[in-house]
């Protein structure tokens, strides 16, 4: 797997530290590095991103090689420490690795870390697949140690979750760092700050000058045309010209795996005697505006063409289908059905099911959603949602999330509606993990203002979204050890929060008049319900359950629950053996008492 893949390239590359928050694509890096230790590597999941590469940051002050791992949205949590950090400079080599996700498949935005890295004038690596990837992270942390400059590594989602045989070399303990050595450069200030910023535009012409060298960065053929491409739209690029075959025309090919700064004299070579360029890359047109750019100072005419002009898709993933109908007009070649490009008029594609993502069988976080839904049914309320699994309560029956901006926010934009519409409750729903990463500064915020919101704390003992991570709250870390719950009703009673209420969702009745207590003591300010019960993934299964057919006369298990184990089948309701976990919240809910249990509740449940 190409997470893997970077995991054991930092492991040979000799890291000494590794930090990070998970977040899908990036998530199984940090875990093969913890798993794979070969002795000496701290690993560890930070609480967000920002404090990951805080604690990177001190690592590399003192000469240890230092890896950092985050998605792309995980890198605007990051940003603070690393616009100064790429001033400041390190000792050690430090690698920053943030997974972007085209499509998106799984993230709130398309951003384009490489445009990140021209904002932040760090390098950037941009590995095509999971043999580039680990090769290329022993690469990142040699040019790291040669400038003393952070570095950042792009592999996209395609790359990550990628799989390829790759012979991965010997990897021993990491070297002994040579130790912080007090100096004035470690304190960023004004002045100090200038003059970093003056060696850093030395730099990046020097590291353009070695990037036009590197032996990832290729450049093939010739003619009058030209194609640019980057990561893993440059297999699509092969792919296609493949299939396209014989009828394609002599073509300069140029893979770009150093967007920036970008090897201007590979780049300036590619566009000699060319008449047109087609750019294919994923997301931001970055190579596109380079190669514009470079045309229009050395006044080279070659017209450049892609996302800019709508040659190329401007958002989204790239394939191979995309791919072949941009090439073949812009190759000016016939795009037939066995190159891929479309399906003939005569041939009939099925279209795939279509499975929106739901709340799992099971999921406590739908009984959380449920009780707070029921007890405000004749209250005018807004629920504020957060990332995570629960996120997906928006979809109906449920539709309890209003609103999801970022980690953390649901806690303050419910204090920002409260001042508009003060008329109307407030709740805000965050995850254990979530509370952690950026709830806390909110919930003091709303303490300090005496904003009345309601926390809706949902505490399942994992980060369940990105794969069942430990957190502050789950008492044990990535390196193994049995740490100290961090308990989130003293954490919250530390903050001066005044109502802090526990309680099992799975208990329908009693949540309902746990959450009508909280709304009432918001009249002192802001109060706190913790829902505890675990995600189905780390606790065992209930019972099993049944519906009685000639008890049952109503939908209600359906209209109002919307467990996907439930569902009609040849006019009668059925309950799926294979996806129902036993959490018994259809059965407190059925006025007919029409689920049944048939079998003995497993021991441990």
């Amino acid at each position: 797997m190409g997470n893997e893949a970077i995991g054991l390239g930092a492991i040979a590359a000799g890291v000494g530290v590794v930090t990070g928050y998970p977040g899908t694509p990036s998530s199984e890096i940090l875990p093969t590095i913890a798993q794979r230790n070969p002795g000496g590597i701290h690993v560890e999941w930070s609480t967000n991103e920002k404090v990951a590469l805080e604690v990177a940051a001190g690592a590399a002050y003192a000469g240890a090689r230092t890896l950092v791992t985050m998605k792309q949205v995980g890198l605007n949590v990051a940003s603070d420490p690393l616009m100064s950090l790429a001033y400041v400079g390190v000792k050690g080599g430090m690698v920053i690795v943030v997974a972007d996700d085209p499509g998106p498949i799984s993230s709130q935005t398309e951003q384009d870390t490489r445009t990140f890295g021209l904002f932040s004038k760090l390098p950037v690596f941009d590995p095509a697949s999971p043999e580039e990837a680990y090769a290329m992270i022993g690469d990142a942390f040699a040019l790291s140690e040669r400038y003393g400059t952070p570095v950042l590594f792009r592999p996209t989602t395609r790359v990550c979750h990628g799989n390829a045989p790759v012979e991965v070399g010997e990897s021993g303990a990491p070297s002994a760092p040579e130790g912080f050595v007090k100096d004035p450069k470690w304190v960023i200030f004004p002045r100090l700050a200038y003059q970093s910023h003056l060696r850093i535009e030395q730099r990046l012409p020097q590291i353009a000058e070695e990037f036009s060298d590197y032996r990832f960065n290729r450049l093939s053929g010739s003619g009058r045309l030209g194609i640019a491409t980057q990561g893993i739209s440059g297999a699509y690029v092969a792919e296609a010209l493949a299939a396209l075959g014989d009828a394609v025309p002599e073509h300069k090919l140029l893979r770009v795996a150093t967007p920036h700064p970008f090897p201007r004299r590979m780049g300036l070579e590619f566009l000699e005697g060319l008449d047109q360029v087609l750019v294919v890359e994923e997301l931001d047109p970055v190579i596109e505006r380079e190669l514009q750019r470079l045309a229009g100072e050395c006044h080279i005419p070659v017209n450049v063409l892609g996302k800019g002009s709508g040659h190329v898709q401007q958002a989204g993933e790239n394939s191979v289908e995309s791919v072949t109908q941009a090439l073949a007009g812009f190759l000016r070649v016939e795009c037939t059905p066995a190159a891929t490009c479309a399906a003939a008029p005569d041939i009939q594609v099925a279209e795939p099911p279509v499975r929106p993502p739901v709340l799992c069988a099971g999921c406590p976080h739908r009984a959380s959603f449920l009780a707070v839904k029921e007890a405000m049914r004749k209250r005018k309320a807004v629920f504020g949602g957060d990332i995570g699994c629960y996120t997906l309560g928006n979809a109906k029956p449920l539709d309890m999330v209003d609103t999801c901006l970022c980690m953390g926010a649901s806690v303050t934009v419910a204090q920002g509606l409260h001042v508009v519409e003060p008329d109307k409750v407030h709740f805000a729903f965050i995850g254990d993990s979530t509370f952690f990463h950026t709830g806390i500064p909110g919930v003091i915020n709303a303490v300090y203002n005496q904003t009345p919101i309601v926390l809706v704390v949902l505490d399942n003992s994992t980060t369940a979204m990105t794969g069942l991570q430990p957190h502050p709250g789950t008492g044990e870390t990535m390196m193994g050890t049995i740490a100290s719950k961090i308990d989130i009703a003293t954490v919250l009673r530390g903050l001066g929060v005044q109502h802090i209420e526990s309680c099992d969702p799975l208990q329908h009745e009693a949540s309902k008049e746990a959450v009508l207590r909280a709304v009432e003591a918001t009249a002192n300010g802001v109060s706190a319900l913790i829902f505890e019960a675990p995600c189905i993934h780390v606790a065992p299964s209930g019972p099993r359950y049944v519906i009685n057919e000639e008890a049952c006369r109503c939908n209600l298990c359906v209209t109002r629950l919307g467990c996907p184990a439930i569902s009609r089948v040849d006019g009668q309701m059925r309950i799926d053996d294979d996806l129902c976990y036993g959490c018994d919240l259809c059965a407190q809910m059925c006025p007919f008492d029409a689920i049944e249990r048939i079998a003995p509740m497993e021991e441990g449940r």
